[in-house]
């Protein structure tokens, strides 16, 4: 079977980093759609794999924490009458720690937002980290028992809670929150410094993770309708945003400045970690059919 080559891998992938669909990738740049999905299930098992073997050893002093939403297939009060619904169907969460000073997406995990998600959330992070350091979540009570079984009382953690005025009525069932009226920091364990007490930083790269992911662009047909598809288009989200994208404050990549790469990778780069069969190959001569 003939295979795309590495250059043209790199341009289906770069137009979905930089937020595209699957169908409009397909039309920009003329392959088919079960060729664009079969890249990205390749590419995004590739990238989970590498970014959980490298991404380990850190020094990190102060990490963020947050939980993004979407949906797969139907929104959750709608999955009870959907046709078809798969399994996985219904809302879905993304969890996020990120280093505040390399700006590093150090871990995520995507799943429900129950206490058995938050505690692997949080033994994953712990797994990663090599020195104490002060975390910060928001007021979600499932991360109370889960920082506490993962971290014991080797962490200085706090919860940053935002408090909202009532949401006028032209605005009600908007996407847009009430107003924020104030914030509370509440030290939970440690000894946190509380002016660094903060998930500004997290929720910054939520909004860089809606924009450069169709699939996370509310009002729109480009939700994912696999959940399979959704975890692969995460993990290659990650890859590109550690290691491809230079971070504007930085002017170098999160992995640069975490110390896990000494350059900007390229695309072609994240391809070549793709197993030898999964390689593209010189495309060979075409056979004309005996017509018998």
């Amino acid at each position: 079977m003939n295979k795309l080559s590495t250059k043209e891998r790199a341009a289906i992938l770069a137009v979905i980093c930089e937020g595209m669909g699957i169908n409009a990738a397909c039309r920009v740049t003329a392959v088919s759609k079960n060729t664009v999905l079969k890249l990205l299930a390749d590419v995004g098992n590739a990238s989970a794999e590498y970014l959980d073997k490298n991404i380990r050893g850190l020094n990190s002093k102060r990490v963020e924490c947050d939980e993004v939403w979407s949906f797969c297939y139907a929104k959750q009060k709608n999955v009870a009458t959907a046709k078809d619904a798969p399994e996985g169907a219904g809302d879905v969460w993304t969890w996020t720690a990120l280093d505040a000073d390399t700006k590093l997406i150090v871990s995520y995990l995507v799943g429900g937002r129950d206490a058995e998600y938050a505690l692997a959330f949080m033994d994953d992070l712990r797994s990663r980290i090599d020195t104490r350091v002060q975390l910060t979540t928001d007021g979600h009570k499932a991360y109370l028992i889960a920082v506490e079984e993962a971290f014991g009382g080797d962490v200085d953690y706090a919860q940053l809670v935002k408090m909202f005025g009532n949401t006028p009525e032209n605005m009600k069932g908007k996407y847009s929150p009430a107003e924020c009226t104030g914030i509370r920091k509440t030290v939970i364990s440690g000894d946190p410094d509380v002016k660094n007490v903060s998930t500004s930083y997290v929720e910054r790269s939520n909004l860089t993770m809606r924009m450069h992911n169709r699939r996370f662009t509310r009002l729109t047909n480009g939700f994912s309708k696999k959940l399979e598809n959704h975890l692969h288009a995460i993990s290659l989200f990650v890859m590109h945003y550690n290691y491809c994208k230079i971070h504007k404050s930085l002017r170098i990549t999160p992995a640069m400045a975490a110390g896990l790469t000494d350059h900007v990778w390229e695309l072609e780069e994240v391809i070549s970690l793709l197993a030898k069969d999964e390689q593209p190959k010189k495309r060979g001569t075409y056979k004309k059919k005996n017509s018998n």
